[in-house]
């Protein structure tokens, strides 16, 4: 299942990017165990970040259960953690101790700002990180205030998504080496990369440093949304010429009439002109009209809506489990493909079973128990 069949990841229980990483990995066929806290939320089967993994219960604060971890980390091929730099090493579970005894591992750390610098120590949540990059202040209409782009720039594509890139990327090292690495991931890392083609556009002077006044940000009249007549909304992105004659010739215009469209100072009376026309008609009318040629529009879709979209429909893109619809996994691969995980599990629900995989006897298991360690 997945072409990451084989691979055993240990992931240390987490909010965020660390365990989105770990629900790809496992989408793909990695074989993810969490380590929840013996204390710590009791988990919920409609966690979909939580999906494709199993679940031990450990106190971390206890000497027998970080021996066991590091039981684990013996026999893991990568590891996840998302604390604070320092917490891991002050466990006795840091990169030295656990590389010391398995040289081959990947050890993944996830934090917003990185294990060193200024501002490594404080707190922080996705909009502050991307704020430090730039991908903050480019998102909003001018005279408005920053909109935050939920939390998907720095928890799930800066973060979890790059961590996931880097894992893969040392495994395949280590596979080629036999040497195991410290992959820091940093979410204000991660939100720069992919800033990287704006950034370039900046560079040569095509990218104005104010919000709402470029090709990308909504200020370009071929590459915004724009109000149907029955409230709804269509994104409308043709930007290359060509598209944008089509556009313009489903809409009873001539392309020939706007010259300059590419020049800022036309884009007002343009955007004025087609927001006029769109709201003449319902979403609904203008997608039987536009919808699936190369005038680049699909309608603005609310999360009820996505899900039932012939496209999606069409391709699966959602999945659909004891009546609650989720994401699949992606991409897709034509030889392993990605199957959709078991559900999230409740925290400490395989303990037994995943300690029994991993060598431990029974006798050894109720020790842990009887301990306090393990839940």
């Amino acid at each position: 299942m997945g072409p990451l069949k084989g691979l055993r990841i240990l992931e240390f229980a987490g909010i965020g990017p660390g365990p989105f990483c770990a629900m790809v990995l496992a989408d793909l066929g990695a074989e993810v165990v969490r380590i929840d806290r013996k204390d710590g939320p009791p988990g919920a089967r409609e966690d979909f970040t939580g999906r494709g993994r199993r679940s031990v219960a450990l106190d971390l604060k206890s000497p027998a259960a970080v021996a066991a971890v590091l039981r684990l980390c013996d026999g893991a091929d990568a590891l996840i953690e998302g604390f604070r730099p320092g917490v891991m090493e002050r466990l006795g579970l840091g990169p030295d101790v656990v590389l010391g005894r398995n040289p081959r591992l990947v050890y993944g750390r996830m934090t917003g700002w990185g294990q060193e610098g200024p501002l490594a120590q404080a707190a922080g949540h996705d909009m502050n990180y991307i704020a430090l990059t730039g991908a903050l202040w480019s998102i909003g209409r001018p005279g408005e205030r920053p909109v935050p782009p939920l939390n998907l720039v720095g928890d799930y594509g800066g973060g979890g998504m790059l961590l996931a890139v880097g894992l893969l990327a040392a495994l395949l090292s280590a596979k080629t080496t036999g040497q195991g690495q410290v992959v820091d991931a940093a979410m204000v890392d991660g939100a720069a990369l992919l800033m990287a083609p704006i950034y370039a556009m900046k560079a040569r002077g095509r990218w104005r440093n104010e919000r709402g006044s470029n090709m990308l940000d909504g200020a370009a009249p071929w590459y915004d949304t724009y109000e149907c007549a029955d409230g709804r909304w269509l994104s409308v992105g043709p930007i290359e010429p060509q598209f944008f004659a089509l556009l313009c010739a489903k809409l009873g215009l001539d392309a020939k009439d706007f010259p300059d469209r590419m020049e800022p100072a036309a884009w007002p009376a343009l955007k004025e002109r087609l927001t006029g026309i769109f709201r003449t008609r319902t979403r609904d009318d203008w997608c039987g009209l536009l919808e699936g040629t190369d005038a680049c529009v699909a309608p603005v879709l609310d999360m009820e809506e996505a899900p039932r979209h012939p496209h999606t429909a069409a391709r699966g893109t959602f999945a659909l489990r004891d009546g609650v619809v989720q994401p699949a996994p992606a991409p897709r691969f034509s030889a392993t493909p990605a199957e959709l995980g078991a559900p999230a599990p409740l925290r400490g629900e395989h303990t037994e079973a995943v300690l029994q995989d991993f060598g431990f006897t029974t006798a050894e298991i109720a020790a842990l128990r009887a301990a306090g360690a393990a839940g």
